[in-house]
């Protein structure tokens, strides 16, 4: 008897349940080699009072599986609820989203017939780090944190993928012509990566063009890598033009953990009635046989779920008069897809799997030591006495031993040079400069005089020089 591997599984809430039972169905008559491990995730777990959404018992379920198949789940509605995929990602440290976007022309409508994208995201750092403060009572701060590990982590990632799944290009998008340190690093490690991977061309973009080269021409595109919050939205975006978000399916990978859902969320008003379409998750779960081995799994899925497409037996989402057969619930589409296991699509491209060699571990570089001076702090005030000039004005006569170089709100110079046109909040960002490498004390000593005059000093930045470079992105005028 073949050997099962066991997977966590998780039915989610609103069509969760129901995609689940139909996805799991197929696997079965497919004849996955499967042991299933069913944990409770989601709404009622929240409305327990866990803020995770996860019991702490499921987590022995994924330690022990290392593969987990999860429907989509509701988060409760208000303040207090930590988002469940996050954690997930972080706690399995599921550093890749992978997310193939793929149109089914002439059976699900699209524009781009030719469409076939892999979008492969920084699943942990960027701003979904989750780093956020309220400094004062108009402003919100979120920190965008980009490393040099997790760059090359994510790039290597991709260019493997590409290697394996013999894609031809892989494309980076960023916006270092504005985020000069964090995009720039990204992009720069981007760089690097390349040159090791001579058999697959490679290219940038900045992300908005980018995003609206993928619109318009995705035939353009075969492999995207971008950090985490661009490959959000823009996986999303990238689905819809295919022809169908409902029809995709995600990968998260780590390199000892994964897990796999559909990238649609959980549908409450259509739970229930037997109407959702069960494809994403499906798609998920062919990427899940894939991952633990059991391609030949996968391929007859697969094969089987695009002849059911080309049936014409259709849920309601890709239905279209002239092209579908019949509208069909999400069981009976399951139904049909059983019924096509062993047959192969005659328009569309059959699908071919093989076994997916484990991507090659590669040491991370490690990044030459540079020397770090201090040669200044960013001090932030909670200030509502006037304008730019009048807090410039009062600062100057605080002598606390350091040069005020400047201020800005919110990004724009307001001292010593503003504009009258310019939005403030309450939120002011104090450059003070030294005239060379400076003590930490010195700063102390600065932000004492400041608090003995009554500021309100929320928050401070130090800035460092590396190897005799600013590592802070300059003032207007700078």
């Amino acid at each position: 008897m073949a050997k099962l591997t066991p997977i966590t599984v998780a039915h989610g809430d609103g069509i969760g349940p129901e995609i689940m039972e139909a996805t799991l169905h197929i696997l079965k008559e497919a004849g996955a080699r499967i042991k299933i491990e069913t944990i409770e995730i989601g709404e009622k777990v929240y409305l327990r009072g866990n803020s995770t959404g996860i019991e702490p018992g499921a987590w022995e379920s994924l330690e022990r599986t290392k593969v987990f198949l999860k429907a989509p789940i509701t988060t409760p509605q208000g303040g207090g609820f930590k988002s469940l995929n996050v954690t997930t990602r972080k706690m399995l440290g599921l550093y890749a989203n992978v997310r193939p976007c793929v149109a089914y022309h002439p059976y699900v409508d699209t524009l781009h017939p030719a469409m076939d994208v892999v979008i492969v995201r920084e699943n942990e750092e960027d701003c979904y780090a989750g780093i956020e403060h309220r400094q004062t009572q108009q402003v919100m701060q979120c920190l965008k944190l980009i490393s040099q590990p997790g760059c090359e982590r994510i790039v290597r990632y991709a260019f493997e993928y590409a290697r394996r799944n013999n894609r031809k290009r892989v494309t980076c998008f960023m916006k270092d012509n504005i985020m000069k340190l964090t995009d720039g690093l990204f992009h720069k490690v981007f760089d690097d990566v390349a040159k090791e991977y001579k058999d697959i061309e490679n290219d940038h973009w900045i992300v908005d063009i980018g995003a609206a080269k993928l619109a318009d021409t995705p035939e353009a595109f075969d492999v995207i890598v971008m950090p985490n919050l661009y490959g959000d939205i823009l996986s999303d975006v990238a689905a819809q033009i295919a022809g169908s978000v409902g029809l995709a399916g995600s990968a998260n990978i780590g390199s000892g953990a994964a897990m796999f859902e559909a990238i649609h969320g959980s549908a409450p008003r259509r739970a229930g009635q037997n109407l959702a379409n069960p494809s994403g998750l499906l798609l998920g779960s062919v990427m899940m046989l894939n991952h633990i081995n059991q391609s030949d799994i996968a391929e007859l899925v697969h094969n089987a779920w695009l002849a059911t497409l080309e049936s014409g037996f259709h849920t309601y989402d890709i239905f279209a008069e002239g092209k579908s057969k019949e509208k069909v619930g999400t069981r009976e589409f399951a139904q049909a897809v059983v019924k096509h296991l062993g047959k192969k699509p005659k328009t569309l491209k059959t699908v071919a799997y093989k076994s997916a060699p484990k991507q090659k571990v590669k040491a991370l570089k490690v990044p030459k030591i540079e020397k770090k001076e201090l040669v200044g702090v960013d001090v932030f005030l909670d200030w509502t006495g006037g304008n730019g000039l009048d807090l410039g004005k009062k600062l100057e006569a605080v002598k606390g031993g350091l040069l005020l170089y400047g201020i800005s709100n919110r990004g724009v110079s307001v001292y010593p040079k503003g504009n009258s046109n310019t939005l403030t909040s309450d939120q002011w960002c104090c450059r003070y400069m030294g005239k060379g490498v400076l003590e930490y004390t010195v700063i102390v000593k600065l932000l004492s005089k400041l608090g003995a005059a009554g500021f309100d000093c929320i928050k401070t930045e130090n800035l460092y020089n590396f190897d005799g470079k600013p590592g802070f992105s300059l003032s207007q005028g700078q």
